[in-house]
C-alpha cells in the first residue's frame, strides 16, 4: 500500500506542467518614450505643475544615450512652445554626447533666441537647462566671455519675472562664468547683491555653496569657506561623483590652512581615491611638517593643482607646513638652537629662521621664548586644552550646524497650493449666511414689535 501511494504521488508530480521561465518585458521603443515626455510636458503646462518637467528631464537622462539622428529628426513636430523646446533640449543633448560643440553651441544659441519671444512659466525648467547648456558648450569651446553679457541680461529678465528656477540657474552660470577666468572680485560683487530666491532647488544651491566656498578661501576667509563646502559635501547627490570630487579637493585645503588634519576615511571614499591622490600627499606632508616631501608633492602634482586652480591655495600652505613642524619640534625639545630647527624643517640659506620662529610664536602657533644671544628656542610647558576655551567652540559650532539644518528643513517643506483658502468660505456660503442673518434680524423685530403692542 505504501508502494501505490508512492507512485501516485510520483505521477501526480509528472502531471504537473512545467513552470513558465519569466518573460522578459521589453523596453519601449525610444520613440514612444519621446511621445511620453510630450505628453507630460502637456500635462505640465494644463495643471500649471513644474514638477511634472522635472521628472520629463529625468526621464531624458535615462535614455540620452540611445539617442540617434533618425529617431530624432522623426520627432521634431512640435505643437507646443514647450514640445519645441523640449526637442531642441533633446538635439542639444545628442549634439554634446557626441562632441560637437559647434553645433550644440548654433542650437543653443537659437533656442535662447527663440526662448525670448515666449513668457510663459511653463517653460521656465527647461529654459534654465537650455541656459545650462549654452554656458556648457561655450566652455567647452573656451568662450565663455562672450556670453557674459547675454547671461546677465537673461538673469535680470528673470528677476523681473520672478523666474526663481531661472534665477539660481542664471547666477551659478554666471559665477561659475567669473571664476572660470580667476575674476573672484567680480563675483563677489555679483553674489552680494545678488538674493537667492526662497523656492531653491537642493542642486542649484550645492553648486552655489561650492562656488560661495572657492570665493571665501581665496579671499582668506578660511572658516566661512569651510563651512559653505562642507554643506555642498553634505547636501550633494551620491550620483554627482565629480562635483563631490571638487568639493572634496578645496575642502582638504580649506582644512589644512585652517589648521586642521583631514580625516584619512575622505581620502578613502568610494570613487575618490584616485582623484584625490594628490591632495593625499600634500596632506600627509603638512601633517608631519616635512618641507621637503611638501615640495616634492608640489613639483610632481603641479599640472593637476594648475588645471584644478588650486595653486594659489597649495602655495599658502607652506607657511603651514613650516608651523606644524615648529609645533612638534617645540614639543620634543626643551632647547634647540636656529641652526638645528633649520636642518630639521629642511629650509634654506635664505629664509630667516629666527625671524620665522619669532612670528610663530607671536601667531600662538607654538609657546616658547627665544634667547637672541645664543641664538636658541626655549620651549614652554604645555597647557591642558580642556582649560581652553577650544572645547567651547567645537561644541558651539556643532549646535550653529544643527540649528541651520534644521531651518533650512522647515524652509524646504512644501505645502499644497491655495491650502490658506480652504478656511475661507464660498461666495454661495456667504450669500446664505447674510440672507440668514437677515431673516433672524428681521424676525426680532417683529417680535419687537408685536410685545410693544402688547404693553
Amino acid at each position: 500500500m505504501v508502494e501505490d501511494t508512492d507512485m501516485k504521488e510520483v505521477e501526480k508530480v509528472a502531471k504537473k506542467p512545467a513552470a513558465k521561465p519569466a518573460e522578459s518585458v521589453p523596453e519601449p521603443d525610444l520613440s514612444v518614450l519621446l511621445k511620453r515626455n510630450v505628453s507630460l510636458i502637456e500635462k505640465a503646462v494644463n495643471s500649471k505643475e513644474p514638477r511634472l518637467m522635472g521628472r520629463v528631464l529625468r526621464q531624458t537622462g535615462v535614455f540620452r544615450k540611445k539617442l540617434t539622428a533618425e529617431k530624432i529628426e522623426a520627432f521634431v513636430k512640435t505643437f507646443l512652445p514647450e514640445t519645441e523646446i523640449y526637442a531642441c533640449l533633446v538635439v542639444i543633448l545628442y549634439l554634446i554626447d557626441q562632441k560637437h560643440y559647434e553645433k550644440a553651441k548654433a542650437v543653443t544659441t537659437a533656442a535662447v533666441q527663440r526662448l525670448d519671444t515666449f513668457n510663459r512659466r511653463s517653460l521656465d525648467l527647461l529654459a534654465a537647462r537650455v541656459y545650462f547648456y549654452l554656458s556648457w558648450s561655450h566652455e567647452c569651446l573656451n568662450t565663455l566671455d562672450e556670453i557674459r553679457s547675454k547671461l546677465l541680461a537673461l538673469h535680470r529678465t528673470a528677476t523681473l519675472h520672478h523666474d526663481n528656477i531661472g534665477q539660481e540657474m542664471l547666477l551659478n552660470l554666471l559665477l561659475r562664468n567669473y571664476l572660470h577666468y580667476n575674476l573672484y572680485d567680480l563675483a563677489e560683487k555679483l553674489r552680494s547683491k545678488t538674493e537667492l530666491p526662497e523656492s531653491r532647488s537642493n542642486q542649484q544651491y550645492c553648486r552655489y555653496l561650492h562656488y560661495l566656498g572657492r570665493i571665501r578661501a581665496i579671499q582668506l576667509e578660511y572658516t566661512d569657506a569651510k563651512e559653505c563646502l562642507i554643506q555642498a559635501s553634505r547636501k550633494a547627490p551620491q550620483a554627482a561623483l565629480g562635483f563631490r570630487i571638487v568639493v572634496h579637493k578645496w575642502l582638504a585645503l580649506v582644512r589644512l590652512l585652517l589648521g586642521e588634519i583631514p580625516e584619512r576615511t575622505m581620502f578613502r571614499q568610494k570613487g575618490l581615491e584616485k582623484a584625490l591622490e594628490p591632495y593625499f600627499y600634500i596632506t600627509q606632508a603638512v601633517r608631519i611638517g616635512d618641507l621637503n616631501a611638501f615640495r616634492a608633492a608640489v613639483d610632481k602634482y603641479q599640472s593637476v593643482f594648475q588645471t584644478d586652480k588650486t595653486m594659489n591655495l597649495i602655495t599658502r600652505l607652506r607657511k603651514n607646513v613650516i608651523r606644524t613642524g615648529l609645533r612638534r619640534i617645540n614639543l620634543a625639545y626643551s632647547c634647540i638652537s636656529m641652526t638645528d630647527i633649520a636642518a630639521k624643517l629642511g629650509l634654506g640659506l635664505t629664509d630667516d629662521v629666527e625671524s620665522i620662529v619669532a612670528k610663530a610664536i607671536r601667531d600662538g602657533a607654538i609657546d616658547a621664548t627665544l634667547d637672541h644671544p645664543n641664538r636658541c628656542m626655549y620651549s614652554k610647558d604645555q597647557v591642558d586644552v580642556y582649560s581652553s576655551q577650544e572645547p567651547q567652540g567645537a561644541f558651539h559650532a556643532r549646535i550653529s550646524f544643527c540649528l541651520d539644518t534644521y531651518n533650512e528643513a522647515v524652509t524646504a517643506m512644501r505645502f499644497p497650493p491655495d491650502a490658506h483658502k480652504k478656511g475661507l468660505e464660498s461666495a454661495e456660503a456667504r450669500k446664505e449666511r447674510q440672507q440668514q442673518e437677515q431673516e433672524l434680524a428681521q424676525h426680532i423685530a417683529e417680535e419687537e414689535e408685536e410685545e410693544e403692542e402688547d404693553f
